[in-house]
């Protein structure tokens, strides 16, 4: 499983170190957001690599809703179970909760089918900034803290018309952000492709922290040192 690269496991736990985590985010998420490098104050796991492990365990539905509650740091051992009300959940030995996913409809396991759209949805998320994210602050005359920038995963949700025969691309539809004081919730709606036909749709939501005025100059510099990275990783590669 493409997967094993970027986590470990002891028995019924997983652990993902913050290694195997900023890994993951550079090399199949193209997502460079400093919060998932291993030396970040405020590191955490990316919530899409625990999206792709639920997948990986309990197949892909047609209908899923996630929730992501908590940050995971480095190295937690982690459970993913699916409970008695039929949600699944990652938990830590302390029963902390860290996401929390809802499913319906048909289910596959089918690997290939799992990985093909795991892939497609993390590259599609992993553009959140600032190829999303920067239009829709610039319009809202907001940015988050250059020296801090943060942005969390909140919750996704998706629904698929069929399983078989998908080969698939996201393709954004619409997107907003609503500003309240120092926090902005950005909603990021898309369809979910297949040779060409429309056959789900989706939506993401974002939060956006620490907000202050738009300043194209140090936005600039963010961005830069975006692409700063983007490159360096790519001649490592």
């Amino acid at each position: 499983m493409f997967l094993d690269d970027y986590h470990s496991r002891t028995g019924s736990r997983l652990c993902i170190s913050a290694e195997q985590a900023s890994r993951f985010a550079k090399r199949v998420a193209g997502d460079f957001n400093p919060i998932h490098n291993p030396d970040a104050r405020r590191f955490c796991v990316p919530g899409d690599l625990l999206f792709a492990l639920v997948l990986a365990r309990f197949g892909l539905s047609q209908h899923m809703t996630f929730r992501f509650l908590s940050m995971v740091g480095d190295g937690v051992p982690l459970t993913f179970t699916e409970d008695g009300d039929g949600r699944i959940r990652v938990r830590d030995d302390d029963g902390k909760c860290y996401l929390e996913a809802e499913r319906n409809g048909e289910v596959t396991h089918d690997e290939a089918v799992v990985e093909a759209f795991t892939r497609c949805y993390v590259a599609f998320s992993g553009k959140n900034f600032p190829h999303y994210l920067k239009p829709l602050m610039e319009d809202q005359g907001v940015m988050f803290n250059p020296r801090r920038p943060l942005v969390i995963y909140d919750s996704m949700g998706f629904a698929l018309e069929r399983l078989n025969g998908i080969e698939p691309g996201l393709e954004l539809v619409d997107s907003s952000l609503a500003v309240t004081g120092k926090r902005g919730d950005a909603l990021l709606e898309f369809r979910i492709l297949a040779g060409g036909e429309e056959v789900g749709t989706g939506s993401k939501k974002l939060v956006v922290s620490g907000l202050c005025p738009y300043d194209a100059a140090a936005m600039d510099e963010v961005v830069e040192e975006f692409y700063r990275l983007k490159s360096a990783h790519e001649a490592e590669a």
